[in-house]
């Protein structure tokens, strides 16, 4: 293998997404999970909600800040590795990111500070639209983002200029709303949605094996089971409904995902495969006849293309998408799992106490995370060779730059990434299955309680601000 300046930014495009994702990924759901635990607090006046909320707020804080630190690092690699594909579709991708700053970064920068700080200075109202006006912003970041990688999965609503090459947009409606956008801003929301659950099923479960458990400890444990078990089945059915307009518009990645080695009116499902030097590249365990199942669409007679029906140059690796999508598949089913057997428990009465379930919820906290990473594997390298797909080649984006000046920022990110972020998921993970403090905070409109006093407001000219900060 050949580690040239493309396969070195391509490593490091790829290792940099992969930290990123995981922080949209868990955000976007935990600002969905506190948004619901205010509402429930000021529904209900239960301070069970209201406690939970300012124990998974803390986490959330940092969790964004280390997806904004990690998103800002992508986004100047457009320039310094990736500048001949910056340079030739600018025109299109540019407006697209532009817009995620405006309507998504803007509104969470704005509405952040009164969600974190504002809990004790604003009254309970403003700061449930603070909440609210953070989860949409991050919703938003979502609907942006996989627009612009869904124009580069099904490119439409563009030129190109025959003399400079570039791309320009004819019509943005049909740019931002390509035939694979819907399929997959779903996928990636619910996506969200069940790891936020898994990460709050997992620590709620150990805090139950510790011997931690609490009140919103229970509830934070039936939340996220009811979550993952009503969740999972449309996740499945919006993965299925993905996979569809993927055989339609990219056939080649289904090709690689599936492991079809030769085109045919009906093919099977491979459920594993390994190398045996054929042509097709591996030999597997296989359920024949599965294909009018999975793609009922394709109509009668119609060939389903394998890899041989793609000129070699044109083919994505076969093993990345392959083994991939079973990964996120196996992580899918094991979180529809662990939410059927937590209702289950949560039924029988059985939640709340230590057992097998809670030992196997604390490492299926990751599933989601597995699943989101490999999702983006499969999607990504099931694209190549292209970055604009069937337009433009990858070998064709990249910058012209040393393979050596790669190789070293490569490094440093590993490095700085390896210990910042790690430091940062330990400090979440410790907060996260540490417990609930016995003694609840105030709540939006009130100030700290004075020893001897009622609970004071903010607004009592009694009560300064000088006042409110030695208190605190």
């Amino acid at each position: 293998m050949d580690f040239d300046a493309l396969l070195l930014s391509r490593l490091q495009f790829a290792f940099v997404v992969a930290f990123h994702i995981l922080f949209p990924a868990f955000t976007i759901g935990l600002a969905a999970f506190l948004t619901t635990c205010e509402a429930l607090w000021l529904k209900t006046g239960r301070d069970v909600f209201r406690r939970l909320y300012l124990h998974w707020v803390k986490i959330f804080a940092l969790a964004f800040g280390m997806g904004v630190v990690s998103g800002v690092v992508m986004s100047y690699q457009f320039g310094t590795n990736w500048s001949v594909f910056s340079e030739l579709t600018g025109s299109v991708m540019g407006p697209l990111l532009g817009y995620e700053v405006l309507t998504a970064f803007f509104l969470e920068a704005t509405f952040l500070g009164v969600m974190l700080f504002g809990w004790k200075r604003v009254g309970r109202k403003l700061h449930f639209v603070a909440t609210c006006a953070v989860a949409i912003g991050t919703t938003f970041s979502a609907f942006w983002i996989l627009s612009a990688n869904s124009w580069m999965q099904t490119p439409q609503g563009f030129a190109i200029d025959p003399d400079t090459g570039k791309f320009y947009a004819t019509s943005w409606m049909e740019v931002i709303f390509t035939p694979s956008f819907p399929s997959r801003f779903v996928h990636m929301l619910l996506a969200a949605y069940t790891t936020t659950a898994s990460v709050v099923l997992a620590a709620g479960a150990w805090q139950v094996l510790k011997g931690r458990a609490s009140e919103p400890g229970r509830w934070q444990l039936r939340m996220a089971a009811g979550t993952l078990a009503v969740l999972m089945p449309l996740q499945i059915w919006a993965g299925h409904w993905s996979g569809e307009v993927a055989h339609e518009h990219q056939p080649a990645k289904i090709a690689a995902v599936e492991g079809w080695c030769t085109s045919a009116e009906v093919q099977g499902t491979v459920l594993v495969a390994w190398p045996d030097g054929s042509d097709c590249g591996h030999s597997g365990i296989t359920v024949p006849g599965t294909s009018p199942y999975l793609f009922p669409s394709v109509e009668e007679g119609e060939m389903l293309l394998g890899l041989d029906a793609f000129e070699p140059d044109d083919l994505p690796p076969l093993w990345l998408p392959f083994w991939g999508f079973r990964i996120m598949v196996a992580c899918g089913l094991g979180m529809l799992a662990m939410g059927l057997w937590g209702c289950l428990n949560w039924l029988r009465g059985r939640l709340d106490r230590p057992g097998w379930f809670h030992i196997a919820a604390v490492p299926a906290g990751a599933f989601g995370f597995l699943a989101v990473v490999s999702g983006w594997i499969v999607a990504e390298v099931g694209r190549q060779p292209y970055t604009v797909y069937g337009h433009l080649r990858t070998i064709d984006s990249v910058s012209p730059v040393p393979a050596a000046q790669v190789a070293v920022s490569l490094l440093v990110f590993m490095v700085i990434y390896a210990i910042v972020f790690t430091a940062g998921v330990v400090y979440m993970a410790r907060i996260a299955t540490r417990g609930f403090d016995d003694e609840p905070e105030g709540e939006p409109g009130k100030g700290p309680r004075a020893p001897g006093s009622p609970l004071g407001s903010v607004d009592d000219p009694a009560q300064t601000p000088d006042d409110i900060v030695a208190a605190e």
